[in-house]
């Protein structure tokens, strides 16, 4: 086809089809299908048979040594699962670690002659199993005889051999089928499948050769085995706790959890990767890309799911999503956080839960946090695009990292919250922490993302007139100011802060930020005077529908009196650091004599902001202002979180596995407002199995009590775990520990 000059006219494309593209496939790049799904059966043969069949068929191979029984050990107070710390697992299934020997008993019709007897123990994974890609895996009982999960007799007794059996330390992480397999002079002989006898293989931190070797036991015991979780949040001068039931034991999770890496279309054989696992679920945990687990909501209207101030626990939500096969809605940094941690612990990767207060989420890739004020100083909002989320929670997860130099091992963040797309998708991870600390963000995996959320400077910038920018203030210690995790064993806090970053203001730093900037990190190197007029902002305790006084304190540390055209805002705002509205706007002249200081106060009436209050009733508080006789800008920020009512929660009844016992919640509306659409949630790891109950109004000045009698299934100490959400009160949260006899 051409015009009338005779000059080709390219064709255009072809339309694309409306709708979702067909999922590709492998057909035609390999023999077999790539092996994605741990639920999928291969069909292993009963009889295979060496030779061909004659004319009365096959000859009959029950006259050679025949299996009659086998037993997996599998019972919690039986010497696999207590030995391989699985005892916890609500299965009725095997549970082993990888790297450790455990025990299977298996019963002939007679006693096993080894000289003339040939039998195997023989594992499967996936549809399309290979003994080279491992996911065919035979096991010898004999010496002169070993494949990489190695084998041997333990006791030999009349008809039945104990076998002992050890994964290799490296092998793929998830749920294989066992057989027994016999060899005679004609085929081999099987045992048929029988659900029962399956065996789920993890990681096993307590075994060095393994990758997630964490050779520390009061840790291994917090970030394996531990199921009572703290996550901190509020503001860094005033933290607050959220208890969390990561329910990594409880009946199904661990088979939800394989479905996660199923639903990612992960190959079989990448699982036994620590490192690829996290990466994958990193993505896999939010519902951005791939309908994953949790679908993220910031907007403040939950009317379609549940709030995510509303959850107590992981339980819920990955049995929801496993049944469903649709993201669970919604979910917040936490709530991501806390579920990640589930899915690690349960498959054995030690792991905790973080939180950075002032953590940097700037728009343009930098470490500069920029805040734009007008001629006057005033913060000018529709241009200050870069937000600082007062917390911001993520994972860490250990294990090593061959793909790195060395000494970057240890402790890795992974991040689910989906912020920032990392090879096209919303994940974040594994990155070394290490590397983060020493500035060394070239390395895999967003070591230079992380970087910055702890280590950004907050630019202060006047726009003139014209549109030009000059920065008159840099605040190089706001972001990252306080690091936390729970403390191994103990209901305390961790400050960790020193694992991501070296003093402010040291040589290392300095050096730290240098070689940062040489792997393409920009920063503000602006040199500025520091204004000679300091401005103090108060910590404060408030409850919810509080008035309270604000009080500000400019200090004059100069030797000539200084006067200050002041701004001061107050507005609600997300814990994202994202404005919901203004409620204060004060102007106030402050003059100072020299040396001196002087306090401006301001009345702040609850009727100001109750009506406007967002989700976790952070109000957020910007004093700025020009010294008149310097023309220097003065600037303080503080992030008052406001705090809420608590439930009352008791536990009565016999202590005791299998006696029921009663829980009694308890809760008094303190405002003069009616609360309305009311969700109590409760569970307790070990002790009761997620619970909700609706109110459709609880009255200004009325109370409430929902009592709920539960049947503990384990012993030891536990604790309930119980909120109470509506649109008008988030985050009232209240708690009950109870120790259970066996």
């Amino acid at each position: 086809m051409s015009d009338q000059a005779g000059t080709p006219t390219p064709s255009l494309p072809p339309p694309v089809p409306a709708g979702p593209r067909p999922k590709l496939t492998n057909r035609g790049r390999s023999a077999d299908p790539i092996a994605s799904s741990n639920t999928d059966i291969a069909d292993v043969q009963e009889y295979e048979y060496f030779v061909a069949p004659g004319p009365r068929g096959y000859p009959p191979l029950t006259e050679f040594l025949d299996i009659w029984d086998v037993n997996t050990l599998k019972r919690g107070h039986e010497l696999n699962k207590l030995q391989h710390h699985t005892e916890l697992y609500n299965t009725d299934f095997l549970v082993v670690r990888r790297g450790q020997e455990f025990q299977v008993k298996i019963t002939f019709n007679r006693p096993y002659k080894p000289n003339e007897d040939k039998f195997a123990v023989e594992f499967v994974i996936g549809k399309t199993p290979h003994y080279s890609k491992g996911t065919y895996m035979p096991v010898f009982p004999t010496k002169e005889r070993q494949s990489p999960w190695a084998g041997r007799i333990v006791d030999s007794s009349d008809n039945v051999v104990t076998m002992g059996i050890t994964p290799a330390p490296n092998c793929i992480v998830g749920k294989y089928h066992l057989y027994v397999a016999v060899a005679t002079p004609y085929g081999i002989r099987r045992t048929r499948r029988e659900e029962t006898q399956d065996v789920y293989v993890l990681f096993n931190p307590w075994v060095a050769a393994d990758a997630v070797f964490l050779d520390d036991e009061e840790e291994r015991n917090e970030c394996v085995l531990n199921e009572m979780g703290i996550i901190y949040h509020g503001a860094f001068d005033d933290v607050s706790e959220r208890a969390w039931n990561y329910g990594q034991f409880d009946y199904g999770v661990l088979d939800a959890c394989l479905y996660i890496m199923d639903r990612a279309d992960m190959p079989i054989t990448n699982r036994g990767d620590p490192i690829k696992v996290a990466r994958k679920a990193s993505a896999l945990l939010n519902a951005r890309d791939e309908e994953g687990v949790l679908e993220g909501n910031w907007s403040g209207d939950y009317t379609y799911g549940v709030a995510p101030t509303s959850w107590t626990g992981s339980t819920e939500i990955l049995l929801n999503y496993s049944g469903s096969k649709m993201p669970v809605c919604y979910a917040q940094c936490w709530v991501y956080a806390a579920v990640f941690n589930t899915f690690l612990r349960c498959l054995g990767i030690p792991s905790r839960v973080v939180t950075n207060f002032y953590s940097a989420h700037d728009n343009d890739g930098n470490l500069r946090t920029d805040i734009i004020l007008d001629e006057n100083g005033r913060i000018d909002r529709n241009r200050t695009r870069d937000s600082i989320w007062n917390y911001h929670c993520w994972n860490e997860c250990f294990m090593s990292r061959p793909d790195l130099p060395a000494g970057l091992g240890g402790w890795q963040v992974v991040d689910a919250t989906p912020q920032e797309t990392s090879d096209g998708m919303y994940r974040c991870g594994p990155a070394s922490v290490q590397a983060i600390k020493h500035g060394q963000i070239c390395f895999p995996f967003d070591a230079a993302f992380v970087f910055a959320e702890v280590n950004s400077d907050v630019v202060f910038y006047s726009r003139s007139r014209d549109g030009t920018l000059e920065p008159v203030k840099v605040n190089r210690s706001h972001i990252g100011r306080l690091i936390l995790t729970k403390a191994p064993g103990l209901e305390t806090r961790r400050d960790i802060t020193e694992l991501y970053k070296f003093p402010e203001g040291s040589n290392e730093e300095r050096t730290v930020l240098e070689k940062a900037e040489e792997y393409g990190c920009h920063r503000d190197k602006s040199d500025l005077p520091a204004a000679d007029v300091e401005l103090v902002l108060p910590s404060l305790e408030i409850s919810v529908g509080d008035d309270f006084e604000f009080s500000l304190e400019f200090v004059n540390r100069s030797n000539e009196r200084r006067t200050v055209d002041a701004y001061i805002s107050g507005s609600v705002v997300y814990y994202t650091g994202v404005t919901s509205s203004e409620f204060l706007f004060k102007t106030p002249r402050v003059s100072i004599e020299a040396n001196k200081s002087v306090k401006e106060v301001v009345q702040v009436q609850s009727k100001s902001y109750m009506r406007q209050l967002v989700e976790q009733a952070n109000l957020h508080f910007i004093a700025t202002g020009k010294i008149k006789e310097t023309n220097q800008i003065v600037s303080a920020m503080k992030v008052v979180t406001l705090h809420n009512p608590k439930l009352s929660v008791k536990v009565s009844g016999v202590a005791r596995v299998s006696e029921e016992m009663m829980a009694t919640v308890e809760f008094t509306n303190p405002f003069s407002f009616n609360l309305e659409g009311v969700y109590i949630r409760m569970e307790g790891p070990g002790v009761m199995s997620p619970k909700f109950k609706y109110y459709s109004l609880i009255t200004g000045g009325s109370s409430l009590t929902w009592t709920e009698i539960f049947t503990p299934r384990r012993a030891g100490p536990s604790r309930l775990i119980v909120s109470l959400d509506c649109a008008a009160l988030r985050q009232v949260y209240g708690q009950a520990s109870v120790t259970i006899a066996p």
